[in-house]
């Protein structure tokens, strides 16, 4: 599974999350963290945008999700959301919770706003308490950066990274009723990676028309195919959440299931989703390379998804892909363990175009194309199980030694 029909939408090279009609974004720094790099920001729509989200899996959960939770479903809408990078709220029991419900409030007096209209998101260092009157100051100053420019958003993009290395965000534009509607994304995500429901903090914008239910659950298959499919480091974060908004201001009929241009909609939001989970997996602390595996023949797509992912996140094969080694055994026994049905004798393995299994037996493949091949920053491993017609793609990084460096140090 690729990035989907490329005529049904149209990337906006210089989109960004303020480019859907109605929202504006910013961010600057507030001293959470020891660089001076923005550590806070927020996105506003100007009118209350219908609104979805997913969240973390993991048992443990920040005290945001719990406030984001309960905004969006006080009626299905938002009208702004408050993110924080350099302190997770994570572990900071009854007071962590306080924290975060002051930071709605205090942003919804702000901005002149209900509180259940604004929704809040934190990443960073778990256990440490939020140095709110750091964050208080950045509230009251956060209202004159919001902008609807793309610096805005940049400023915005900035504002939630914590080890990454690069921005985050896309656009596309895709036609309903033959008007122009707007989708764009911004995600931060590095370490941490390897969610059960979304990953890492990312934030959808679009100016249509749409229900709550109808988003969500748009939202929710779109995750399944990109974010769910995405491994750094087979580590869970209590803190992942996405978000979606919906302003309607495109002017265009509310989009749903009957709409002709629904699905066209639909593949428009999910290959949003998959640029952000492809960009996250290519940004992994210490990653030099991204890798793509592809599972078809399984005997259904989850079966598919299953081995992908255990194949996508084997230490092992991580380890083989960044040091080019054409090791295909610890494929095989990658996804031999996916706990999914397999013939034994029927298994395919290419790495790129070169054959090294074919029916489960070794094909001889010449070492220096396959070392050359495997130098390059993008591998894709290619499975063929020969069962049925499932297939499935996830995406992931190669383990290096600077994985081990930077997470050996994080909290200093």
């Amino acid at each position: 599974m690729g990035l989907g029909n490329e005529k049904a939408y149209t990337i906006v090279p210089d989109g960004s999350i303020t480019t859907p009609k109605g929202f504006k974004a910013g961010g600057l720094h507030c001293g959470l963290k020891k660089t001076t790099r923005h550590d806070l920001g927020a996105i506003l729509c100007e009118v209350p945008a219908t609104a979805a989200g997913v969240y973390t899996t993991n048992k443990i959960q920040a005290a945001p999700l719990k406030v984001t939770r309960e905004s969006i479903g006080q009626d299905g809408t938002l009208c702004a959301i408050l993110v924080n990078s350099g302190n997770a709220n994570a572990c900071t029991g009854k007071q962590g919770e306080a924290d975060a419900y002051q930071m709605r409030n205090t942003f919804a007096e702000a901005m002149g706003l209900p509180g259940h209209q604004v929704a809040v998101a934190s990443t960073g260092v778990i256990g440490e308490l939020l140095k709110m009157d750091r964050v208080l100051s950045g509230i009251e100053s956060l209202p004159s950066r919001l902008a609807s420019s793309t610096e805005g958003a940049e400023d915005f993009c900035q504002a939630i990274l914590t080890t990454d290395l690069v921005q985050k965000m896309v656009c596309v534009a895709v036609q309903v009723d033959g008007q122009t509607v707007h989708i764009a994304g911004a995600a931060k995500g590095s370490g941490m990676i390897h969610p059960n429901m979304a990953t890492m903090l990312g934030f959808v914008t679009t100016d249509a028309a749409i229900s709550s239910d109808a988003l969500q659950k748009l939202l929710r298959k779109a995750t399944d195919l990109t974010f769910n499919m995405i491994t750094v480091d087979g580590d869970t974060s209590t803190n992942d959440m996405l978000v979606a908004m919906a302003s309607g201001l495109s002017g265009t009929p509310e989009l749903t299931e009957s709409h002709p241009d629904y699905a066209t909609f639909a593949e428009a939001l999910r290959y949003v989703c998959e640029v952000l989970a492809k960009a996250i997996a290519r940004d992994g602390e210490g990653a030099t390379k991204l890798v793509e595996v592809q599972v078809r023949g399984a005997v259904s797509d989850e079966s598919a998804q299953a081995i992908a992912k255990t194949v996508i996140g084997s230490s092992l094969v991580k380890s083989a892909v960044f040091g080019a080694d054409a090791n295909w055994g610890r494929i095989i026994a990658a996804v031999g363990r996916a706990g999914e049905p397999v013939n034994p004798d029927a298994v395919d393995i290419r790495l790129g175009d070169i054959l090294t299994l074919e029916q489960s037996r070794p094909v001889p493949f010449d070492e220096e194309v396959a070392l050359e091949y495997l130098k390059g920053d993008t591998v894709v491993i290619h499975v063929d199980l020969h069962l049925d017609s499932g297939q499935a793609t996830a995406w992931g990084c190669d383990l290096t030694y600077d994985y081990v460096r930077i997470n050996a140090a994080y909290r200093t």
